[in-house]
């Protein structure tokens, strides 16, 4: 079987933000990304800068953290590092699922054998992985026991993607979507939904299977929507669009914390797991994608339809224990005042319809005069 690190502490949280890089004049995605790691001050805080596949994209990532609060320290200042480097180069950092604006087809791809292979494999599919998403690692104590929650929280899925949804616009086209990043990055194999493992055993001989007959380099390959990391000995959460802000990051990856937390505890207590089947739950990750928290989806394991706004809030309530356990009490509770609000995507569909596109690039870019128009609004 696959060597494995799912030995604990238990509820460590790393968080991964990928990045757009924004010409400050032009306000479209700029191949900056060999300027900014060459720009770093050599003594960093906690943390990594690292490159991704499109040279206009980066990624920031915490250290696993003892707890949401270190986590938004850390965040806070790897954002704050690369802004102010990427100014000194003419270019802003904006957070977004997409940039509003910007064509594929002129971005630039990173050197580097990864990306290499990548885009030999999938060509015109990589390419046009111009997204940006919010990934977020819990630490499990236990190889099945990371099994079990990766298998029972993939029904939640769509309903975090419904939350974080924030992806409106693709290359200046209103699609009529809330995460477009959703169905761009869907074109790519061993995306979305998973399947349901069972067992570590089994999720272990899959992988060596695929590995054996060359379909992929090693398990990073498989892109789902939710998978066991086994080297970090981590559950990986991979849904949400990527946030405008540090809040919105840090309140959702407390949902998923507490829902690691709640599925953990019950593979403690022995409960046995109601297995959903994918195209049921794929079905749901449509309408999130679509409509977002204005969404009907199907609360499994029961056939009963609800609005995803009350699901969610349903959802909080549910694990309002969980994030006493845990101590993020406050960040939880920061979940219910997003639905309040509205999705990122809403809120960007009213600054373009208001202020237009170049506003809205730099909103998303944390421009104060585009944030205090919008707060007047």
């Amino acid at each position: 079987m696959l060597e494995h690190k799912f030995k604990g502490p238990a509820f460590t949280v790393g968080i991964e933000e990928e990045l757009m890089l924004v010409d400050a004049e032009r306000l479209c995605l700029s191949p900056g990304i060999g300027a900014i790691l060459d720009g770093l001050p050599g003594e960093n805080p906690p943390g990594q800068v690292k490159p991704e596949l499109v040279q206009s994209v980066l990624e920031i990532a915490t250290e696993p953290c003892p707890n949401l609060a270190e986590a938004a320290i850390q965040l806070t200042e790897l954002r704050e590092r690369v802004r102010n480097v990427a100014a000194r180069h003419g270019m802003l950092l904006g957070a977004g699922g997409a940039h509003p604006t910007s064509l594929w087809a002129d971005q630039l791809i990173t050197d580097g054998p990864r990306y290499a292979a990548i885009i030999e494999e999938l060509g015109w599919i990589a390419r046009q992985e111009v997204i940006f998403g919010t990934h977020v690692h819990i630490g499990i104590d236990g190889a099945d026991k990371a099994i079990y929650v990766a298998d029972g929280i993939r029904r939640h899925m769509p309903l975090l993607l419904a939350i974080s949804a924030n992806s409106p616009l693709w290359e200046g086209y209103v699609t009529g979507m809330m995460s477009t990043r959703t169905l761009i990055f869907r074109h790519f194999p061993r995306s979305g939904i998973p399947p349901h493992y069972g067992t570590w055993e089994i999720f272990s001989r899959r992988v060596e299977l695929m590995t054996r007959a060359g379909a992929i380099a090693d398990y990073t390959y498989l892109w789902w929507d939710v998978r066991p990391h086994p080297n970090l000995g981590t559950i990986e959460i991979r849904i949400f669009d990527q946030q405008t802000t540090i809040a919105e990051t840090i309140a959702l990856s407390a949902l998923t914390l507490c829902l690691v937390h709640r599925y953990s505890r019950n593979f403690d207590d022995r409960k046995p797991l109601v297995e959903v089947p994918t195209e049921l739950i794929d079905d749901n990750k449509i309408h999130a994608a679509l409509r977002g928290l204005d969404s009907e989806l199907v609360d499994f394991p029961s056939d009963r339809r609800a609005p995803a706004a009350e699901l969610a809030r349903e959802l909080i309530a549910e694990l309002r224990s969980d994030a006493v356990a845990l101590g993020c009490e406050q960040e939880l509770s920061a979940v219910t005042a997003l639905i309040e609000a509205g999705t990122g995507a809403r809120r960007q569909l009213e600054i373009l319809e208001g202020s237009g596109s170049d506003q809205l690039i730099r909103f998303l870019c944390g421009e104060q005069g585009a944030q205090a128009a919008m707060l007047d609004r």
